[in-house]
């Protein structure tokens, strides 16, 4: 989209994917884009946006991060990093990045790491990079993340006895608190079948309208509050909570699931909740993005990614997909498959599909006032208060 005379214009179908098959194709890049002239079609955006939700990491990747961003007008992100990456990728993003307080994921106690681990974690943050927002990762997931460990009944709900000490810690820090509570509709069709080990999905929300009506700061929903595929029981929890957002990361499901949608239930969403619903893409980077490895198949050695990508221009690719992706939904009228394959299809339907099919990217050609809230707006009301700069 551009401005012409003060007026949003819609990008026309013509002005994007005009680059297909210019590019090697693979899962970031169906279609073959070359994303660097596909940003110059868009154009800038109607402000410059908030990436609400992603994960910066790594020491030289930022810096292909902020190519992308520069290409889709992407100012500032809010990024969940690895804490041993921090001071890594502040040195490199400077001001356009702030942080997250997330636990230790990886660490040898998992349980630990998200009980009293986490209550540590949580002071680095905020004391070491100004952290003011604090991420709860409920994903159904966790209960196989978790194993056995009879401690794992202190955590494993959102609002179990851990979960409400850190919690009420970050609050008294001046922070406020993020949820990841919900996965796809896909999922539940799928790995998450057996609603006696992984509950049924509607089930997963009830703990979190309990912890967010414990406290009056604001709490962001991650990923369309887990439920784009349901705007209108998204209409609910909104209309109830008064301090509940929402973003838009993961990219892949929402291109599915909100294409979805006509443009009039989209848009009518949105108007609705202005300035409560803020653009996230879930991007993660990586140094492993920027290399291959030699991995060796009986007498023969042979070039492998080490990740998703496996060079500095496919990072590159990796990563601009995403903002292409969102800003082509929000913006556009454009209708195509999307050039991000989504595995998710096979997954539910195996006989049409395999894992490097994609669903088709139907655009919303959204108005400008509701673009300037999703890109600007929503980040300001959630975030401007703790950062002035924002």
């Amino acid at each position: 989209g551009g401005l012409r005379s003060g007026v949003m214009t819609s990008v026309t179908p013509k002005s994007v994917a005009s680059t297909a098959g210019s590019r090697r194709p693979w899962a970031a890049n169906r279609l073959g884009l070359d994303y660097r002239l596909e940003a110059q079609a868009l154009g800038a955006p109607p402000v410059p946006i908030v990436d609400g939700h992603l994960h910066v990491n790594g020491c030289d990747a930022p810096e292909v991060l902020l190519e992308a961003m520069d290409l889709y007008g992407i100012e500032r992100v809010s990024s969940q990093t690895r804490y041993e990456d921090a001071a890594a990728v502040r040195d490199a993003m400077g001001d356009r990045v702030r942080f997250v307080a997330i636990p230790d994921y990886m660490a040898d106690d998992r349980v630990g790491a998200h009980t009293d681990g986490f209550a540590h974690r949580v002071e680095q943050w905020h004391d070491e990079f100004g952290a003011k927002l604090v991420k709860f990762w409920n994903a159904p997931r966790l209960r196989d993340f978790a194993g056995e460990d009879e401690r794992v009944r202190d955590f494993l709900t959102l609002d179990a006895p851990w979960r409400v000490k850190v919690a009420e810690a970050a609050t008294r820090l001046g922070m406020s608190l993020m949820t990841h509570v919900g996965d796809p509709d896909t999922w539940f069709a799928t790995k998450y079948a057996d609603a006696s080990v992984y509950g049924t999905k509607r089930s997963h929300y009830e703990p979190l309208e309990r912890m967010v009506d414990r406290s009056d700061v604001p709490w962001l929903a991650a990923h369309m509050g887990g439920w784009p595929e349901d705007l209108e029981f998204l209409d609910g929890l909104l209309e109830r909570h008064g301090n509940l957002f929402l973003d838009t990361s993961a990219t892949k499901w929402m291109v599915r699931e909100l294409s979805r949608h006509s443009r009039g239930e989209l848009a009518s969403f949105l108007a609705r909740w202005s300035g409560r619903v803020l653009f996230g893409s879930d991007i993660v980077t990586s140094d492993d993005h920027l290399r291959t490895e030699e991995v060796t198949e009986g007498n023969e050695i042979r070039r492998a990614h080490a990740g998703q990508a496996g060079s500095r221009e496919e990072a590159l690719e990796l990563y601009a997909s995403r903002y292409w992706a969102l800003r082509v939904l929000f913006e556009t009228d454009w209708e195509g498959e999307s050039p991000i394959a989504d595995p998710d299809l096979a997954m539910v339907d195996p006989q049409r599909f395999d894992e490097g099919d994609a669903p088709m990217l139907v655009g919303k050609a959204l108005d400008r006032d509701t673009l300037v809230s999703l890109y600007r707006d929503g980040a300001h009301a959630l975030m401007g208060s703790w950062w002035g700069t924002w």
